[in-house]
């Protein structure tokens, strides 16, 4: 796949405040420079701040001529008013606690979900809808079937178009590509440069199927964000084999004449099931690096020098 700007998704955890909180005026900013720079698809979901990520996206999108957008959310927890709860949101958003997550896939859960995300960007439909880690609700072994086929059942209404999972679990994502109404899966840590889960049994499977593929935190939560290894993995902090794997990743790209974010961006859109990679972005800053490292494509020698040093497997073309 060609990381052309049409193949890229701003993804918007970062303005859920993801980590650390950010102003109305910061997050328009980046949705800004993003549509400046031509980007048309963006991926969100209820999780995100506990709905502030979908209220801002919405903000901005009104207006928008949006028969060129590519809006993908997610259901599976819905928001429920939560009195007495914590002062902040105690998972990873800096939000007020006052709001709960009720994990529910059932069909009026999924349809629930889905209106109430709407209403919350003032849209009439999304494009994509995506069931949200399904292996971590409450009955996990059904939660993935009988979502998907709430949704198949929207996608029957054309109330949306396409459809799937969004997890950082193989097993759920596996069995979202074998169920016959999956459109597409975005795959969450497990295809990227130093986590290569997915290259074994998923990928195949996705392009066995036609299963599409997005691919997201292909930085693995900030690691390969930048030229040298640094931040979290995965949400935590980084285990010393994992930096030290990164640090030769990083060593092997600066040799071929690139850096380890812009080999990690491209590394993930070389799967032919790949046709979309997400990045997220706090700062217009940011939105630009990506941006220009989609257009720096790395040097073919690249993969293969990777590949011998068993940094990566072999790559599919």
């Amino acid at each position: 796949m060609t990381l052309a700007t049409e193949s890229l998704t701003l993804g918007t955890a970062a303005l859920g405040n993801l980590f650390e909180a950010m102003s109305d005026a910061e997050a328009q900013a980046v949705l800004e420079t993003a549509w400046q720079l031509g980007i048309r698809s963006f991926d969100t979901a209820p999780h995100y701040g506990l709905g502030l990520a979908e209220v801002r996206l919405g903000r901005f999108l009104r207006g928008m001529p949006l028969d060129s957008v590519h809006v993908s959310t997610k259901v599976g927890r819905l928001l429920r008013p939560n009195p007495g709860g914590p002062e902040r949101d105690p998972d990873l958003f800096d939000v007020p606690g006052d709001v709960l997550r009720v994990w529910d896939f059932s069909e009026t859960g999924v349809r629930t979900s889905l209106a109430e995300s709407l209403d919350r960007m003032g849209l009439d439909r999304v494009r994509t809808l995506y069931l949200h880690d399904p292996e971590k609700a409450p009955h996990a072994y059904s939660a993935c079937d009988t979502g998907l086929s709430a949704l198949a059942a929207l996608r029957e209404e054309r109330i949306v178009s396409r459809i799937g999972v969004g997890s950082m679990d193989e097993s759920a994502l596996l069995a979202a590509a074998q169920n016959d109404v999956t459109d597409e899966l975005m795959v969450a840590g497990r295809h990227t440069l130093i986590d290569h889960t997915a290259s074994a049994r998923l990928l195949p499977l996705c392009r066995e199927r036609g299963v599409a593929v997005a691919a997201t935190a292909v930085y693995n939560s900030g690691l390969l964000a930048t030229p040298r290894p640094s931040g979290r993995f995965d949400y935590a902090e980084a285990p010393a084999d994992v930096v030290a794997r990164a640090e030769r990743l990083a060593d092997v790209c600066e040799a071929h004449g690139t850096d380890l974010p812009t080999a990690a961006l491209h590394y993930a859109a070389l799967d032919p099931a790949v046709t979309s990679v997400v990045f997220g972005a706090r700062t217009p800053a940011q939105v630009r690096e990506n941006v220009a490292r989609a257009a720096a494509t790395p040097v073919p020698a690249l993969w293969s020098a990777l590949a011998a040093e068993g940094l990566v497997p072999e790559v599919v073309r």
